[in-house]
């Protein structure tokens, strides 16, 4: 196995996966489902929350954009500027759904979140 070589300011793929999300006040809030990249650019541009559910089922999936989140070292994991009424109404995907990633999509989630696109 090919061994990472992380610095301060890096973090390998696999171990965003799965990484927890706090609100401000450190009250964790859900994890780090997956990431989507920009197939040109290389710029991870979402982070697809996951909240709730139990062993993966009945889990709320909801795309943020990347910039829309801060690492806390302190915490070891990301942190979500959001009231919870914010978060509940945020755009979700279903676990039968399929988002078109284009440009009204995002402009759609950045503009939710108020993140310039």
């Amino acid at each position: 196995m090919m061994e990472r070589d992380e610095g301060k300011d890096l973090i390998a793929s696999d171990r965003v996966e799965g990484t927890a999300v706090y609100r401000p006040d450190g009250e964790k809030i859900g994890k780090i489902n997956h990431f989507m990249v920009g197939k040109r650019n290389g710029r991870v541009e979402y982070a697809v929350l996951s909240f709730g559910g139990f062993l993966g089922l009945g889990a709320e999936h909801r795309p943020v954009p990347w910039e829309a989140l801060d690492y806390d070292t302190a915490l070891e994991g990301y942190v979500l500027s959001a009231e919870e009424d914010t978060l509940k109404a945020s755009p979700t995907i279903r676990d039968n759904e399929r988002p078109d990633w284009d440009r009204a999509y995002a402009a759609q989630i950045y503009g939710y979140w108020g993140v310039p696109y």
